[in-house]
């Protein structure tokens, strides 16, 4: 019986099939058709390219799914090789460009012996360094909204995850008040590395952690491993960097001595503070020059597009149905950062629930004062007078004539109501400027009202419609 061997070409075709599956058609026509394996060794897979822009593309693209189908097939040692047609290279010289992965199909796999180096995020003992990211995976690009006021952190955040410590942003400094996104940014940023570069070693920590570990470290005699675990990071992410401000001499060499390394090797550090890099004080100049030498990246406060945007994504979160009048109040009277915007939507929603109500403004109004500050102009007695009118299509000298209409004397009646309802005024200063009546009346309209908005569902639709244009004024 004769047993077919599988030449390397037979191989490559069934690598083609794997990658066909992970891409899209064009990529597949563009990048990976026109390859033709050339030679392999047993080590060394050698594949003719068009040109040299095809090597950088790959490497630069492509790689991290590619090395697993071809590790899978050819062996776990293969090395890549490219030819170039019509490229003559001097005797002794590779053929393939200057910069192309030639050691094995990545540097990452062949890593050091680990097993001395202490880890402050895995169990001692373990001797393959698995580093826990500490990454939130609900922080995500796809979660973050973006808007004019995160936009050029976001921008710059996506191209550093498709090509991290390649970029003119390294270090990249995002920096802004609490609540704003910065945490969520910098960590999506390591979530979509990780996801682009699974071979990547990716490290999310405070500045208080680290500083804790320091401490920890020159506690057990083992500055010496603590930094040399940091400078194994390919990805390091350091929020709240403004904590470093006072700190020791030797805790900020430390962070120098690892800032430093990872940058020269070409490293990704990914910064966030409450401050700009001009604002942070007692930090070592030369700390201080090097943050600078990226790109600081501001966060600003939400804008109401930005926000409706925001209460929108954080509603389908919650699977609830805010209605747009509701959104529209919300952007517009909530002047804070988006932490409270979203824990301010969440209240609602609850509140909503345990009262078993529809979520109206007027509810939103009344549940969320106790949550949030409101930044809207005061309701007056005059604002309400034209809104009412307005709205029932009464002009404003019938209103204050003495006809006595049925639709005029319940204009008179709802516009009593919600002047008691939206105003500080005594019911004898709300009679007075409406129709010239006294307290006794006011009270009276006020009960009618409500009667019919017990009653009269379409009575409660006008009210809410009402009500809603007063407190947009």
């Amino acid at each position: 019986m004769v047993i077919n061997t599988p030449t390397y070409s037979d191989i490559w075709q069934n690598c083609l099939s794997r990658i066909k599956e992970q891409t899209s058609q064009e990529e597949f026509i563009k990048w990976f058709k026109p390859i033709v394996p050339v030679n392999f060794d047993g080590t060394t897979l050698q594949l003719r390219v068009p040109n040299e822009s095809y090597v950088y593309h790959i490497e630069k693209h492509y790689i991290p799914f590619l090395r697993p189908i071809i590790y899978q097939l050819f062996g776990q040692k293969t090395r890549l090789r490219y030819s170039i047609p019509n490229h003559v290279e001097p005797a002794g010289t590779n053929s393939y460009p200057q910069g192309a992965d030639n050691t094995t199909i990545s540097k990452f796999v062949a890593q050091t012996d680990t097993a001395n180096i202490k880890n402050p995020f895995i169990i001692p003992g373990i001797k393959k360094l698995e580093i826990d990211s500490q990454l939130n995976p609900n922080y995500t690009f796809d979660s973050f909204i973006e808007g004019e006021c995160n936009r050029l952190a976001r921008s710059a955040g996506l191209a550093v995850a498709i090509n991290p410590g390649n970029t003119p942003y390294n270090p990249l400094y995002v920096y802004g008040n609490s609540g704003l996104g910065k945490t969520h940014i910098v960590q999506a940023i390591g979530m979509e590395i990780k996801q682009r570069h699974p071979e990547l070693q990716v490290l999310y920590v405070s500045m208080n952690k680290f500083q804790a570990q320091y401490t920890a470290a020159v506690l057990n005699h083992e500055v010496n491993d603590f930094i040399h675990f940091y400078q194994m990071i390919d990805v390091l992410v350091i929020d709240d960097i403004q904590e470093l401000s006072g700190n020791k001499e030797s805790t900020q060499n430390a962070f120098f001595n690892i800032f430093n390394h990872l940058q020269l090797a070409g490293r990704q550090l990914i910064l966030t503070s409450d401050k700009r890099p001009v604002e942070l004080k007692d930090i070592n100049d030369r700390l201080l020059t090097r943050f600078r030498w990226g790109l600081a990246a501001e966060l600003t406060q939400p804008d109401f597009e930005t926000k409706t945007k925001i209460i929108r994504h954080k509603a389908h979160k919650l699977n609830t149905e805010v209605p747009d009048d509701v959104v529209v109040f919300l952007a517009e009277n909530i002047n804070a950062n988006i932490r409270e915007i979203e824990g301010a939507l969440s209240s609602l929603v609850a509140n909503a629930a345990f009262l078993n109500k529809k979520i109206t403004v007027p509810l939103a109004k009344e549940i969320l004062k106790a949550y949030v500050k409101f930044y809207q102009k005061e309701i007056t007695i005059d604002s309400i007078r034209s809104v009412v009118c307005e709205y029932l299509n009464i002009d404003m000298a019938t209103f204050d004539s003495p006809k006595r209409t049925r639709e005029v004397a319940q204009a008179r009646q709802i516009a009593m109501y919600l002047c008691k309802q939206h105003t500080k005024a005594p019911l004898t200063t709300i009679g007075a400027a409406i129709g010239g009546k006294n307290h006794a009346t006011v009270l009276h309209a006020c009960k009618a009202v409500s009667n019919l908005m017990e009653t009269d569902k379409s009575f409660v639709q006008m009210m809410e419609d009402i009500e809603r244009k007063v407190l947009a004024r």
